[in-house]
């Protein structure tokens, strides 16, 4: 079975494709390029390295968010056309499960953030003595308030991802030695990681795709204002 994955949720960006659990290709930027120009060139690129195209894959891996509102819109939007253009099966990921699969390896409590600017994050944090059970679910939290319920946990927590370094300061003075810092080398998506996830999931019907949305996991800015707006002129 030939997967394609898109990973569009935050600045960097991901691609791959795998074929009968075998990583043919992989590709990872963090330049901040935007998207919307550079996403399609990245899918064309990997199906010319391999020599094929998108008619032969199987099925679509995307992450599904939460992260950036316009990045997550691209990438869904993007794995959506090629779904139903293809007639392909599309499975959605969260963000947030990606980055800390990247430390799966360490058993223990992985906690993966994003920066969702105002000493907020995306955050989500996982046990991987547990078949990766759920401890923080996926959501938007106050960096104060996502620490104080992993203090609670009383054991160490390996943060993952690259916008971690955003908030070590404040991670260390609150957690102290129960802090953990992976590798650099984790911290950014892994298309191939994304498929492997989506692989543990049923494949949907072709008819799901109409209805598959992102995750946000809050309101974007322009829509909260709004709702104020209305609000007011109750």
């Amino acid at each position: 079975m030939i997967w394609l994955g898109i990973d569009t949720a935050n600045s960097p960006l991901a691609v791959a494709i795998v074929k009968d659990g075998q990583i043919l290709t992989a590709e990872v930027t963090n330049n901040k390029v935007n998207h919307s120009a550079g996403v399609m060139p990245a899918i064309e690129y990997i199906f010319k390295k391999v020599n094929m195209s998108p008619k032969d894959i199987d099925a679509i891996a995307v992450s599904q968010g939460p992260g950036s509102y316009t990045g997550v819109r691209i990438g869904v939007t993007i794995a959506k056309t090629l779904s139903w253009t293809l007639q392909k099966p599309l499975v959605g990921v969260s963000s947030l499960q990606v980055l800390a699969a990247n430390a799966q390896m360490y058993k223990g409590v992985i906690c993966s953030l994003i920066d969702a600017r105002r000493q907020n994050v995306y955050a989500a944090a996982y046990d991987a003595t547990k078949e990766f059970t759920s401890i923080v679910e996926d959501g938007h939290y106050s960096i104060v308030g996502l620490l104080s319920q992993l203090k609670e946990l009383e054991q160490p927590v390996l943060f993952v991802g690259h916008d971690v370094d955003n908030f070590w300061d404040l991670i260390q003075g609150e957690l102290g030695d129960y802090a953990l810092r992976a590798p650099y080398a984790l911290d950014l998506p892994n298309a191939a990681q994304l498929i492997y996830l989506a692989e543990q999931q049923e494949l949907p019907s072709l008819e799901a795709t109409h209805t598959f949305v992102p995750t946000y996991c809050r309101l974007a800015e322009a829509e909260a204002n709004w709702l104020k707006e209305q609000k007011g002129k109750q």
